[in-house]
């Protein structure tokens, strides 16, 4: 009698085992069904490239350490805007940055460091108030405007040199001030 009730008790469990294993198959299933994986779609958009849609060079956010010079290696104009998600400018800005990066990917690269969140990215950067943003031509070479004044533009060199490190910009910006600066840089 107890080698019957082992027998039924076995049943129970390999049963007890097999139906949920089945029913989360069956939701696996349907979400890999309902979730393809999503590719860029040339036929849609045949403008798209993507391999700058997918390059993280060209991602609007900033949050590990900017490799400069692979930016420089592009041979476009660089904007990098330091500011804080929660400085009222900057939240001015960000709209514009956004539209900018969107729309001049891979003519132009557009980037954005929270300073508040990841301070250490700000380091060797002239940046003594937020938004400030630095320019860097399409050669490479720190922004050198016709006019500085006019576009409030502050050119930083070295004392013993007087070599032009950085050109920066302080406080907002519209998307007309950022066009005509990447205009004057190059943007083709």
């Amino acid at each position: 009698m107890s080698d019957e009730n082992t027998g039924v008790s076995k049943k129970n469990t390999t049963i007890k085992i097999i139906i949920p294993v089945i029913l989360i198959c069956i939701v696996f299933g349907i979400w890999f069904v309902k979730n393809p994986k999503k590719e860029v779609d040339l036929t849609v958009n045949p403008t798209a490239d993507p391999i700058v849609d997918e390059n993280s060079d060209f991602a609007l956010h900033v949050t590990e350490s900017i490799d400069l010079e692979k930016l420089k290696s592009y041979g476009i104009p660089i904007v990098i805007d330091f500011g804080a998600d929660s400085c009222i400018p900057c939240k001015q800005m960000a709209p514009v940055l956004k539209e900018l990066n969107e729309e001049l990917r891979g003519k132009a690269i557009i980037k954005f460091v929270d300073v508040w969140k990841y301070q250490s990215l700000a380091e060797g950067y002239p940046i003594s108030l937020i938004p400030t943003q630095i320019f860097i031509d399409a050669n490479g070479k720190p922004f050198n405007p016709k006019d500085p004044e006019t576009m409030q533009m502050k050119l930083y060199s070295l004392k013993d040199t007087n070599e032009h490190v950085f050109t920066a910009h302080e406080g907002g910006m519209t998307k007309e001030q950022l066009l005509s600066a990447l205009k004057e840089m190059g943007l083709e």
